[in-house]
């Protein structure tokens, strides 16, 4: 193999690693160990966790901790759903290719557009196949993203458009309400814009009366209008669709899986108009019927992809999907309706504001940071010199509370801030405690600082 190669032995193959960091002598493996012994090893490395049955939980920032009915958990369970993986022999699939599609169905009807297709990895790679979409669409250099973007997802969408030649731009937000700034939208709206990218509600949690606008003023200039969503908001607020937007995204991790350590996600893309959905990503799911046509079934009717025929000319290199998550969403929505998704949006609703009622009372904080309204999000900014969002994450930590995201360093703008997020399984009594926490080390780091 190294003569095939052109290598002169096995050393030559690691000559670009510096020799300093090269070990120069050999492993020292340790002696296998028994079963029981692995085992222990183990739960003693699991047991330094802090689970959100231990702590209080009020981390959001994309991933979060919603309750997972029991029935999701039982029909993901089931071997037949279990793959991340569209049916590849679509024929003898009939049941997961019948969940996918009743994903796609439901997914469609809640975000009032014509076709969702049957999962992406997240919503990062979500919004950047949606700007991939419309610069094939019609052919611009430009995508506008908001300022108040998660600094994770503004960075994959970078990975995703650079390789195109294509400029990501900044549009700004408010410093007051925390909406879109219209004036610095609209002057970075061109003629070279493919498509402007708007969230509601936004990463720091403002449901922005303003986004609704966005599509048709994109429109007005030749650009595409992508909207990313909440999914359970939408139980709340008028679906995309219905105001114009060309293409949605939405992470699914909330309808469909705990937080896991952060993972695995569930990208949620969709679009209006045949033109558009066939530059759509990965699979789309049909129904039709059987040869004598006395029974329906189930087939993949667009796949764009790699493997098949498309080979260089495929819309996306996205093979694995979260067929798994998805039909865990669909599982979701099937038990909640647009009753129970209504119910949900109002609960978590009227907690935010209770929530950042509770906190208000602190006068260390500035809060909520920005006056428009909130869902599920909001930011507090600390006051006074010397204040650090660290040390107060760090103090409540002690107590037994999991508090909100440092935005220091991807937000300095807003100073020593943190984003709370409140979800339903937040209670009255672990809100009026984290006031109370946070309260309580705030004066403790005052002093501290004198």
């Amino acid at each position: 193999m190294l003569a095939e190669i052109g290598a002169k032995s096995v050393g030559h193959l690691y000559a670009d690693i510096p020799r300093k960091i090269r070990l120069d002598k050999p492993i020292a493996v340790e002696g296998s160990s028994s079963e029981h012994e692995v085992k222990a090893y183990v739960e003693s490395l699991l047991s330094q966790n802090r689970s959100a049955a231990e702590d209080s939980v009020f981390l959001g920032a994309g991933v979060y901790n919603h309750y997972i009915p029991a029935a999701v958990k039982a029909i993901v369970s089931r071997t037949e759903f279990q793959t991340s993986y569209t049916p590849y022999q679509a024929e003898i699939s009939q049941g997961l290719l019948q969940a996918l599609f009743e994903f796609q169905s439901m997914m469609a009807d809640l975000t009032a557009v014509d076709a969702v297709n049957s999962s992406l990895y997240d919503l990062p790679t979500a919004i950047g196949e949606a700007a991939r979409m419309a610069v094939r669409t019609n052919r611009r250099g430009k995508i506008l993203v908001p300022s108040c973007l998660h600094p994770e997802r503004l960075s994959i969408v970078r990975n995703y458009t650079e390789p195109m030649g294509v400029r990501v731009e900044q549009y700004a937000f408010d410093s007051e309400t925390g909406e879109v700034d219209l004036n610095d939208f609209q002057r970075k709206l061109d003629s070279d814009t493919s498509a402007v990218y708007a969230e509601i509600p936004s990463f720091f949690g403002i449901l922005d009366p303003r986004v609704p606008d966005l599509p048709s003023i994109c429109h007005s200039k030749g650009a595409l209008s992508i909207v990313g969503f909440d999914t359970v908001s939408l139980g709340g607020i008028k679906p995309p669709g219905e105001y114009g937007a060309d293409i949605v995204v939405a992470e699914g991790q909330s309808m469909a899986t705990e937080m896991n350590y952060g993972g695995p996600s569930l990208g949620i893309i969709g679009c209006r108009g045949e033109s558009l959905t066939r530059q759509m990503p990965g699979r789309l799911i049909g129904m039709t019927t059987t040869v004598d046509g006395r029974d329906r079934a189930f087939s993949m009717v667009l796949q764009t992809r790699e493997q098949h025929i498309r080979r260089e000319r495929a819309t996306s290199n996205i093979c694995t999907n979260e067929a798994l998550l998805a039909v865990g969403a669909a599982t979701y929505l099937s038990l909640l309706g647009p009753s129970g998704l209504s119910q949900l949006f109002k609960t978590i609703l009227t907690k935010t504001q209770y929530a950042m009622e509770a906190i208000k009372r602190n006068s260390k904080l500035v809060l909520p940071r920005f006056d428009g309204a909130h869902y599920q999000d909001f930011v507090v900014t600390l006051k006074g010199s010397g204040s650090s969002a660290k040390r107060l994450q760090e103090s409540l930590l002690r107590r037994g509370i999991q508090c909100g995201k440092n935005l220091v360093d991807g937000f300095p703008e807003l100073g020593e801030s943190l984003l709370v997020c409140i979800s339903e399984l937040n209670s009255k009594q672990a809100i009026d405690q984290l006031a109370s926490a946070v309260n309580d080390s705030t004066k403790e780091l005052a002093l501290e600082a004198v």
